[in-house]
């Protein structure tokens, strides 16, 4: 096979696979049903109406006013890579992060020239290390931070009610968990703390805690706050009941996982028994499977065969994935 047919079998293989990321994927991954939900969410919204005259009235539209606000700026911020980088809790800045990428793709498909001599094929490798790779490292330690947080958070808003009760002020109680609770709540609840030194209200300030994390119980938490501070009422009673709601999300999440872990395991097998059945094979008889990588008609067959096996993986991943 000459090199004009390999480099035609490979753009095929990348031509499948991005038609399957641009129709397929966002199906599997639950993007269409999402925009479809909020679609319907903002047309079954309540209208206002004018009458005034009754305080619970004017209350209620208080705070339907403040959902809406709150809801419309979590929808009108795109996540940007400076905002993936700050989740992720690292301090690197945009330039550093693209430099990073470069030069780890620059090594790694150096490193594959000087293995297989092969000049596509390192090209390949180059692209996948410094465009793939370093983004899947950073939502995975942006997932990662974003777990740690719904797992301490809860505690720190039992620490905000009890201090309530006591007749602390809630920024004297978000003070003690800057001071006290792990990380990372401790250090999103230090930079809230640091942005009301600077003249923000502890409701904008519990706002800058949802753009750094993004998850619905901190989403939670602001809009407790700032329905509190522009409509009144018990804070300690609305953050018990917040409370009571996130353990038992919590308590939900980790049924969910529970139960999932066995197709979790099961997908696990299958996705790594290609590789593990070709190791044994070349660890036996190495001449046999060494035409896969050493022939260009074994390279197309690689490389088709890995981007199949990748949209099964993801397949799976939705299929074994569930959001509580």
């Amino acid at each position: 096979m000459d090199e004009a047919t390999l480099i035609i079998a490979a753009l095929a293989t990348l031509a499948v696979g991005g038609l399957f990321y641009v129709f397929v994927y966002p199906h599997l991954s639950g993007d269409i049903k999402a925009e479809k939900r909020q679609a319907a969410l903002q047309k079954s919204a309540p209208r206002r109406s004018g009458d005034r005259s009754n305080d619970p009235l004017q209350r209620r539209k208080q705070i339907a006013e403040s959902l809406k606000e709150l809801d419309a700026k979590g929808k009108s911020k795109k996540l940007t890579l400076e905002a993936r980088i700050a989740q992720a809790g690292l301090s690197w800045s945009k330039q550093k992060f693209y430099i990073g990428s470069a030069i780890g793709g620059v090594l790694v498909g150096g490193l594959f020239f000087l293995i297989s001599d092969d000049l596509f094929m390192s090209a390949g490798a180059a692209a996948a290390a410094g465009l793939g790779l370093p983004r899947w490292v950073l939502n995975f330690m942006r997932k990662r931070r974003l777990k740690k947080f719904l797992n301490v958070f809860p505690d720190a808003v039992d620490v905000i009610i009890r201090g309530v009760k006591a007749g602390l002020p809630l920024g004297d109680c978000m003070r003690v968990i800057a001071q006290e609770a792990a990380e990372p709540v401790r250090t999103e609840f230090k930079l809230a703390i640091e942005a009301t030194a600077l003249g923000l209200s502890l409701g904008e300030a519990s706002e800058r805690i949802v753009e750094r994390v993004p998850v619905p119980e901190a989403s939670f938490f602001s809009i407790v706050i700032n329905i509190q501070q522009k409509a009144g009422g018990n804070l300690s009673e609305a953050l018990a009941n917040l409370s009571r709601v996130l353990r038992d999300r919590k308590k939900l999440k980790q049924k969910v996982q529970a139960v999932s872990s066995e197709a979790k395991a099961s997908a696990a097998i299958i996705g790594s028994l290609p590789f593990i059945v070709g190791t044994l094979v070349w660890l036996i008889n190495p001449h046999y499977i060494e035409l896969l990588w050493l022939t260009s008609g074994g390279r197309v067959v690689i490389g088709v065969s890995l981007t199949w096996m990748l949209a099964g993986c993801l397949v799976m991943r939705k299929m074994i994935n569930f959001d509580v």
